[in-house]
């Protein structure tokens, strides 16, 4: 009696993840993102299944607390709701909702642990001190790579013989464009392009910033990635279609909404690697010992109807790199 009595209150004092790991029906964690807003999305629908790989699924032996919001104050709010009920762990979508995240913790007595299904540069970002030894409660993937930029330039002078000028399409207010925009021209110039930035921060800006660059003569474009852009790919891609440019995104949804090509990291394989963290910090893992993960893999989706009405031939090379081509 007194063994299982000494049993039960150890129990009881254990951190959250050791609960976890005890009682796997009680296992309730959240999700937070203003990009991945769909419960059915693909990348969702990945988590899930990267989750019951690990033997967790919804409704048998864990609980998520989805969280979706478009702007930063209402994700705010959303993750000082989780942290309050006490969840496990926090999976965090992009940055917007890592920074939720983080800043919920900042004056919880017991701070929740964060996976990052996909973040920009956590480093630059505050997130981590390092990619190796994150140091505090959050760790996950991120899908910066130092060639990235490099390789985007460089499909699109393969792409566009003569490219002179490339404009960048980027959205201001979120924590990693700065960075990306910086990174992007900084490759656009060391091959010899002359760059046009044009920042919008509302919807009703994108048709100025569309005029400038059919008056700057731009003659590809490249449209960085974050919840706001993502969120008008339509009026983007249909922007992009009538300006008769090249463009390269940073996700293959753009594509599939009439884009010409994306090229990096495969975020929905992203979400499902996440899970992995997941399960180990349920386990007893502790973030801040778990390293940071970087993409090693790389996908190319080219959309051959939007090639073919700009006119463009893509290099047979190029079509047998792609992974995936829309017709």
């Amino acid at each position: 009696m007194l063994v299982a009595a000494v049993a039960a209150l150890l129990l009881l004092a254990a951190p959250p993840a050791a609960e976890a790991q005890q009682v796997r029906g009680l296992v309730r964690i959240g999700f937070i993102s203003s990009s991945t807003t769909d419960i059915a999305s693909p990348s969702l629908a990945a988590l899930r299944q990267g989750l019951r790989d690990l033997g967790y699924e919804e409704r048998k032996n864990l609980t998520i607390e989805y969280r979706f919001a478009p702007s930063q104050d209402q994700l705010a709010a959303m993750a000082v709701d989780l942290v309050r009920q006490r969840v496990a762990l926090i999976i965090a979508g992009g940055s917007e909702g890592i920074l939720a995240a983080q800043r919920a913790n900042r004056d919880a007595t017991r701070p929740v642990p964060i996976v990052m299904t996909n973040s920009g540069d956590p480093v630059r970002e505050g997130f981590v001190a390092s990619l190796r030894r994150p140091g505090g409660n959050i760790t996950g993937l991120t899908q910066i790579s130092p060639e990235l930029a490099g390789k985007r330039v460089q499909l699109l002078k393969d792409l566009v013989p003569g490219l002179a000028r490339v404009a960048i399409l980027w959205h201001p207010l979120h924590p990693n464009t700065p960075l990306t925009l910086k990174e992007t021209q900084a490759a656009a110039e060391q091959l010899g392009l002359r760059v046009l930035s044009l920042e919008v921060k509302d919807p009703k800006e994108f048709e100025d910033a569309f005029a400038l660059a059919a008056k700057q003569a731009a003659g590809a474009m490249i449209v960085l990635r974050d919840p706001f852009t993502l969120r008008h790919r339509a009026l983007i891609t249909e922007s992009v279609a009538r300006l008769r440019v090249a463009a390269i995104y940073e996700t293959a949804d753009y594509v599939q909404a009439g884009g010409l090509i994306f090229y990096g990291p495969n975020l929905v394989e992203m979400y499902r690697r996440s899970a992995t963290y997941v399960d180990k910090i349920l386990r007893g893992a502790q973030a801040a010992e778990l390293p940071v993960e970087q993409p090693t893999e790389f996908e190319m989706v080219i959309n051959l109807k939007t090639a073919k009405a700009l006119g463009l031939a893509i290099p047979p090379l190029l079509l047998l790199r792609a992974d995936r081509v829309i017709e």
